[in-house]
Order: structure tokens, then C-alpha cells, then sequence
């Protein structure tokens, strides 16, 4: 590290607390499975050639990016927006050094008997899918001491972790305090009060190695008398289900009124019984004093690809060629930010957004709700998606090369800062059929159906654009991956003006990552909602085909 990667290193660890540093870690940065971790210096040098060859940015997240080579950045006294995008960078490249040598420790305390074997048989069922959730935490303000300002604590958590390992146990402790960075991202500067309006929305931590979890959260005015603070519900989850959660923490929040003891139990009911498959319902029988034993119906959506995602709020805040825009910006991995006063409308638009992209997926930073701490990620050169509350919008549209959108009621225009050519990325054929299929939501109900008529409009553009995909994988012998010939692919599509933004959105890496499975997977039928649409337009063209002769 030289000197002045030194330097900034010194003067974030002098603005922040030891266990706010290690909440870094769980901000939601999406990592590229396929990129080794310990091998930046050969990250970064393809990114440079890849600049040096398309005028691009190189691709990938902030951390492989930026931290790994601090030559590529100007130094503190160049530019000081970059030196702070530094010290964040060189803060989580120290996180990184230090998870690795964790890894490779040897665990010095390991649970024994019964309880080593019921933590292995726990560990195994949530790994399986077959736990709703990991835990429960509640997370309430409390004053510090000869200050105004609110730290954010963890007051309960069920299931206690009991009979871990060391390394375990530390791991544990970064990610609950992460959690209390997310629930209340505002900061520490908060004030006791008598009304709060009930708000739920989401956040993503996404671990070193790419894997995420979703963590579900409900912030409320306690029960009590007087000006007080309020306090946050939050459910942490592999699985990707905001409205079946929601409906949890409704019951959640009914037992926490009569008393806090009444959580455990219905929790532990819940964590006892097995997901459901997508379109399947499990009940779950709770006591209530004075109410009697209630059977609780939790149902999942029959698409299960969409059950995290709510389009009805994104299209409350945009309108319909809006969205188009936002999309076309999205579809080319730029950095884009959503702008709102309310923490669940920025969490339910960035998700619907992301989930437009279907059947690809982002690759890159992705923070619904950016803690107030972590605001320089605004800055990161990279591609993001990123969710910021409006209080903190002077420190967003300084940014140029981004698209920056004002989810707010009271706005005049929502593109705040627009690079202007969105409106020119897709071909206007296919915008105009993306409008008229989104016309159709009118008559659509709202939920499940609304999702269907939304997600069905922009698939329909993946099937026309790319749907061919499949015909340009090629096989050597049994065995061997596919090899996907880019060129040919590309060259094949008609007309010109669909072929210009293929040929740009084939260098994605969302698109990368996605050819890099077909080429994985063994020639033959291809499953899934995407594959049975490309089939069915397929059919649709060749009878179209047989007309015409």
C-alpha cells in the first residue's frame, strides 16, 4: 500500500467506529462469481484493455475496479471526490486482506455432543431452503451517553446463535451490525416521537463470495406513552419473497402489541414448517390470548421469479415511456439513481427495475437503500443501481455520466440528471411494442396479474433481440463446454438498427455471465419462462412464415 493509500486508509478509520467499519462488507456489492478474488492486479489490467479498446468503463463492481489498483485514481489532492471514493475503496480492500486471513485460521473453540450436532442439523436445514428465515432481530434506537444522537441496537434476536465457533461468531457480529446500518440508514440524528407512519422495505447483503440474502424490514413507533424513538423489525432470509414477508411481519407486529414474548413463539412455528413451492400455501397455527388458536395462510406467487418484486409503485412514480428510459439506461449497465423521501418506495422501484432485466440478472453494485455512511459509493465509477434518500440529493447531482431519478410526488421532472440519449438506445420499433403491451396492465388487476402483464411486456423484448442465442452455442465432443460465436450471433439479426443495440448489449456482463452458463450446461432443451417464450414466438414466426406462401 503506498503512501497516500495509507493516508486515506488512516483518516476513515479516525471518521468511523471499529464495528461500523466491518459493516462495509455487507453493502450490497454484487461480485462476479466467475473473477478469483485474490487476483486484482489481472482484474484491473483487463478492465484498462477493455477501456482502452471500446472507450468504456471496465467491467465489474467498485472493489475489483477501483481498490486493487490505486494508480488508475487520482490522488486526494487531484480530486478530492475521487480521494474519498479511495478511502472507501481502500477501507474495503482491508476488509477483504482481513476476511481472507479469517478464513484460513484455524476454528480454536468448536461446540461438542448434543449441541455440535444440532447446530450442524440446523445449519443444514436453512441451507437446504427449508427454513422461511435465519432470524429475527429487533433493532431499536438508544440515546448515547452525554449525546442527542441515537445508536442503532439490536434489543432481541431470535434464534440465539448458541455453540458456535470463533469465526462464526465474528462473522455473526458484522452482519448484525450491518443490519442496524440498513434498518435506520438515516444516521444517528434522530429524535423521539409521538407519530411515525409504519414503513416496510428491503435491502440486499451480499456476502464476499457473491452469495446474498435478503433482509426484510419494518420500522414502527413502539407501544408505549410520549415522545420516543422508533424501532425496527428485520428478518433476514435467503429467500426472495417480499409479499409473503410482509404478511409475517403483520403478525409479527399484532404479537408485539400484547407482549414481546408473544413473537417467539409464532416464530418458531414458522421456522418449523417447510416453505411452500411457488403457487402453494402453508398454514401456520398461533395462539393470541383472548383471541384463541388463529391458522395463518401463507401463500407464494405461481411465478416465483417475480414474488419479490411489486412493479405497481414503479409505475405510480413514472410513467410508462419513463420507465422505458430507465430501462434503457439499465440495459446498458449505467449508474443510476433513484431518488425518494420514503425508504419502501425506493426499495420496491429499485427491485422492480432490476427485475425488467429477467432474464438476465445485475451484476453490478446494487443498494436499495444507501446508509448515509456509505454515501461516497455515488461516486464509484463503476455501474450501480442505488436507492438514495432525498435528504442527501445535494450530494448526488454534482455526478455527470448517470442517470439520476426523482421518485418524489412533488416533482416537476424525475430525470434529474439524464446523459440524453436514452430516449435513442432501443430500436423505436420495439419501444413502441413495449408501450403498447404495457397498455394492456389497464385492465389488469393489481399483485400478481399487474406483475404478469409488466414482466411479460420486456421479456417479449429479450426474446426478439436475443432469443436466437441458442442456435450459436457450438459443441465439440461429449462433454466439452460450448463455445459461443459472438460475431455470427450478432451479424444474423435484422434490422440494422436492432443489430447496433445488440452489438452493444452483448458486451455487458450481464449478458456475459449469462452465456457463460448456456456454455456450461449440455446441449438440449433449455427450461424455464424465458426459453418457453423464445419457443413460442419461434412457432408463432414459422406459421407466419407458411402464410406468406
Amino acid at each position: 500500500m503506498d503512501e497516500i493509500s495509507q493516508q486515506t486508509q488512516v483518516n476513515l478509520e479516525q471518521q468511523l467506529s471499529p464495528n461500523t467499519r466491518r459493516s462495509f462488507g455487507f453493502s450490497s456489492l454484487r461480485i462476479k462469481k466467475s473473477v478469483p478474488e485474490d487476483d486484482g492486479d489481472s482484474q484491473l489490467s483487463g478492465g484498462e484493455k477493455h477501456m482502452m479498446k471500446t472507450g468504456e468503463q471496465p467491467k465489474g463492481n467498485i472493489i475489483t475496479d477501483v481498490s486493487e489498483k490505486h494508480g488508475a485514481i487520482p490522488s486526494v489532492e487531484d480530486d478530492g471526490r475521487q480521494g474519498a471514493l479511495k478511502r472507501f475503496s481502500a477501507m474495503w480492500s482491508s476488509l477483504r486482506k482481513g476476511k481472507r486471513d479469517r478464513v484460513k485460521e484455524p476454528e480454536l473453540t468448536e461446540p461438542s455432543g448434543m449441541e455440535a450436532a444440532e447446530n450442524t442439523t440446523r445449519q443444514h436445514r436453512y441451507a437446504s431452503g427449508q427454513y422461511f428465515f435465519e432470524y429475527l432481530v429487533v433493532v431499536s434506537l438508544k440515546k448515547a451517553k452525554d449525546s442527542n444522537t441515537y445508536e442503532p441496537q439490536i434489543t432481541y434476536q431470535f434464534p440465539k446463535r448458541d455453540g458456535m465457533a470463533r469465526s462464526q461468531k465474528e462473522e455473526e457480529e458484522k452482519t448484525l451490525k450491518a443490519i442496524t446500518l440498513f434498518c435506520f440508514p438515516e444516521g444517528i440524528n434522530w429524535a423521539p416521537l409521538t407519530e411515525y407512519h409504519s414503513e416496510t422495505f428491503s435491502f440486499v447483503l451480499t456476502e464476499i463470495d457473491g452469495s446474498r440474502r435478503n433482509g426484510y424490514c419494518r420500522r414502527l413507533l413502539p407501544g408505549g406513552r410520549g415522545a420516543r424513538p422508533p424501532e425496527a423489525y428485520c428478518i433476514i432470509s435467503t429467500l426472495a419473497c417480499f409479499g409473503l414477508f410482509s404478511k409475517i411481519f403483520d403478525e409479527v407486529e399484532k404479537r408485539r402489541q400484547i407482549s414481546m414474548a408473544m413473537i417467539y413463539p409464532f416464530m418458531q412455528k414458522l421456522r418449523e414448517a417447510p416453505f411452500p413451492a411457488p403457487g402453494n400455501t402453508v398454514e401456520i397455527k398461533s395462539f393470541i390470548p383472548e383471541s384463541g388458536t388463529e391458522i395463518i395462510s401463507l401463500t407464494r406467487p405461481l411465478d416465483s421469479w417475480l414474488e419479490h418484486v411489486n412493479f405497481a409503485t414503479l409505475f405510480d412514480c413514472l410513467t410508462d415511456q419513463q420507465v422505458l428510459l430507465v430501462f434503457a439506461a439499465a440495459v446498458l449497465e449505467r449508474r443510476i439513481i433513484f431518488i425518494a423521501d420514503e425508504l419502501g418506495t425506493l426499495s420496491q422501484v429499485i427491485h422492480a427495475v432490476a427485475a425488467l432485466l429477467y432474464p438476465f440478472t445485475w451484476q453490478h453494485t446494487f443498494i436499495s437503500i444507501v446508509p448515509e455512511i456509505l454515501i461516497d459509493v455515488v461516486m464509484a465509477p463503476t455501474p450501480y443501481l442505488l436507492g438514495v434518500q432525498k435528504r442527501l440529493l445535494d450530494q448526488v447531482t454534482d455526478q455527470t455520466d448517470l442517470l439520476v431519478v426523482d421518485l418524489s410526488e412533488d416533482k416537476k421532472d424525475p430525470f434529474i440528471v439524464s446523459i440524453g440519449d436514452e430516449g435513442s438506445i432501443l430500436p423505436s420499433k420495439l419501444q413502441s411494442e413495449i408501450l403498447e403491451a404495457l397498455s394492456k396492465r389497464q385492465n389488469a388487476s393489481v399483485g400478481e396479474e399487474l406483475n404478469r402483464v409488466v414482466s411479460e411486456a420486456f421479456l417479449q423484448f429479450f426474446v426478439k433481440t436475443v432469443g436466437h442465442y441458442a442456435s450459436y452455442v457450438k459443441y465439440g465432443r461429449a462433454g466439452e463446454r460450448g463455445v459461443f460465436d459472438k460475431r455470427s450471433f450478432y451479424k444474423a439479426i435484422e434490422p440494422k438498427v436492432t443489430r447496433h443495440f445488440v452489438k452493444k448489449f452483448i458486451q455487458t456482463q450481464m449478458f456475459d455471465l449469462f452465456i457463460q452458463e448456456v456454455e456450461q450446461q449440455q446441449p438440449g432443451p433449455q427450461q424455464g419462462v424465458f426459453h418457453k417464450k423464445i419457443l413460442e414466438y419461434q412457432e408463432k414466426k414459422k406459421k407466419e412464415k407458411t402464410k406468406k406462401h
